[in-house]
């Protein structure tokens, strides 16, 4: 790390137009540059056997010189004179083959064809290269992005072999290129957004509201990238299923605790929407050319905790891994990962924290001690961006009605079969009172004790008969009605209970 000092010290003291040439260096020679040095770097690797990664393993840079005209050990080449720098290899070497990478396909990608750039949305000064079969992403970082990450190494690895599913990105090797007086770091990670697929939308969220919109000048761009605001605005929140949205706000949360264990903040969500109403899936340029998926846990469906293990590259989808969402009566594709995680909370960011809270409500600024922010993070993104679909009443709805009906049923059997008792015992008096009154007709005081017994005992045949009716009443709700049944279905159930007709005495 001494001699990238002393590079960055000299490149402090160039003269305005060698500085010009440092912010903005040649980008075919940059990119030929990059895409040779990675070929060599991986095709020395292989030659090397397998082992068990150390921790030593984590500290450890190589160096070498690829001059124009080559040597013993690197090719010739077209492109000015450089110096190769290549962090950990033997540990970038195990993340490639945790993620299903082979050295054959890493090489096809990175050096098949030329390197496709990409503009950069964000407030960074970084460059952003996509291979052409969508796969990875080489972004230019900073030299205090390069050192974080590098001693971030051990507990990545530790991260990762607990859980390959994740949502932060996955980073694949570590370069640093310095050919003539420009110095170039870049980092290789899984490219979170196909380019074969139309993002209709996209966001770059953080959970704060501080000046969290996009500005003219991106909104002016053929494929601009929105922020905190701007989708409040525009989305009244993503839908998904309820399994699915449990998985993604768990991997979120976990991913979060994580980074705040490394005291990181001011990361963002990069969100990307494909409706799927608006355009057929198309793919696009390039994209044909892609044979099948060759990283694992790549896509966004495979990196949010399912319930398949292990699974298998997918060969051919033209989902592209999205995850199937709803807004209104759209049908969508969700493309997502969490990236800019190495900002950590150091003095300068405390700095800027304490600044912007004295103008500003501290809470809502971007810049914050991790917990917060990670707290803060999760919580607008559970509120207002992701939200769980309310399942409507299904197959135990059913159940429970037809349950309601058999039991209604069986209530008016019961009370019709007790009717046909009380009308025979009732034809049985009258028989009686007509043989009696025919047998002694010149009595006629002994009708009137019949009449009055047989009135009574119709009282209280009919007061049994009405407690009868509602006790079992009674029993027939109790075992037919769950708890929670309404009021309408209960009323009902009275009316068609309590009619002549009804069913149900024994």
């Amino acid at each position: 790390m001494s001699d990238n000092t002393s590079m960055s010290e000299r490149e402090g003291t160039t003269r305005p137009r060698e500085a010009a040439t440092l912010r903005k260096p040649n980008a075919a020679a940059l990119k030929g540059a990059i895409q040779l040095g990675i070929g060599y770097a991986v095709g020395n690797m292989s030659s090397k056997p397998d082992r068990d990664v150390l921790m030593q393993d984590f500290s450890v840079v190589e160096t070498v010189f690829l001059p124009s005209q080559g040597s013993t050990l690197t090719p010739a080449h077209h492109f000015p004179d450089f110096r190769l720098k290549t962090y950990a290899p033997l540990a970038f070497r195990y993340f490639r083959e945790l993620f299903g990478i082979k050295p054959d396909d890493y090489l096809y990608s990175m050096c098949n064809e030329p390197l496709i750039e990409l503009s950069n949305p964000g407030a960074s000064s970084s460059w952003f290269y996509l291979t052409s079969d969508d796969e990875f992403i080489i972004k230019t970082v900073q030299h205090k992005e390069a050192e974080f990450l590098q001693k971030l190494l051990p507990g990545y690895y530790m991260n990762l072999n607990q859980n390959p599913r994740t949502l932060l990105p996955k980073f694949y090797g570590l370069y640093c290129i310095q050919c003539g007086s420009v110095t170039v770091r870049v980092v290789v990670m899984n490219n979170v957004l196909p380019r074969a697929m139309t993002m209709h939308y996209k966001y770059d969220l953080k959970g704060s509201l501080y000046k969290r919109r996009a500005s003219r000048k991106e909104r002016t761009k053929s494929s601009p990238t929105f922020k905190d605001l701007d989708f409040k605005e525009t989305h009244e929140g993503l839908y998904f299923d309820p399994e699915t949205h449990n998985a993604l706000m768990k991997t979120l949360q976990r991913d979060c605790r994580v980074l705040e264990s490394f005291k990181i903040m001011d990361y963002s969500l990069l969100l990307g929407i494909h409706v799927l109403d608006k355009k057929p899936l198309t793919r696009a340029g390039r994209g044909d050319s892609k044979k099948g998926q060759k990283v694992l846990y790549s896509t966004a469906l495979e990196s949010i905790q399912g319930s398949v293990k292990d699974p298998e590259p997918v060969a051919d989808d033209d989902t592209f891994g999205g995850i199937p969402a709803k807004h209104r009566d759209e049908n969508l594709l969700i493309f997502l990962g969490i990236i800019d995680i190495l900002q950590s909370y150091r003095f300068i960011k405390k700095v800027e924290h304490s600044w912007k809270a004295l103008v500003h409500d501290g809470d809502t600024v971007s810049v914050h001690r991790p917990s917060f922010y990670a707290d803060r993070f999760l919580k607008f993104l559970s509120t207002t961006v992701f939200k769980k679909a309310h399942s409507l009443r299904g197959t135990s709805s059913k159940r429970k009605k037809n349950s309601l009906y058999t039991t209604k049923y069986a209530s008016q059997e019961f009370l019709s079969s007790q009717k046909e008792k009380e009308e025979n015992m009732k034809a049985l008096s009258m028989n009686n009172l007509d043989e009696s009154s025919v047998g002694s007709s010149s009595k006629q005081p002994d009708l009137l004790p019949v009449n009055r017994d047989f009135s009574r005992n119709e009282d209280e045949l009919s007061e049994n008969s009405g407690d009868r009716r509602d006790s079992a009443s009674t029993i027939a709700l109790d075992d037919a009605l769950p708890s929670h049944q309404s009021d309408t279905e209960l009323d009902v159930y009275l009316t068609d209970t309590d009619s002549p007709t009804a069913p149900g005495w024994t």
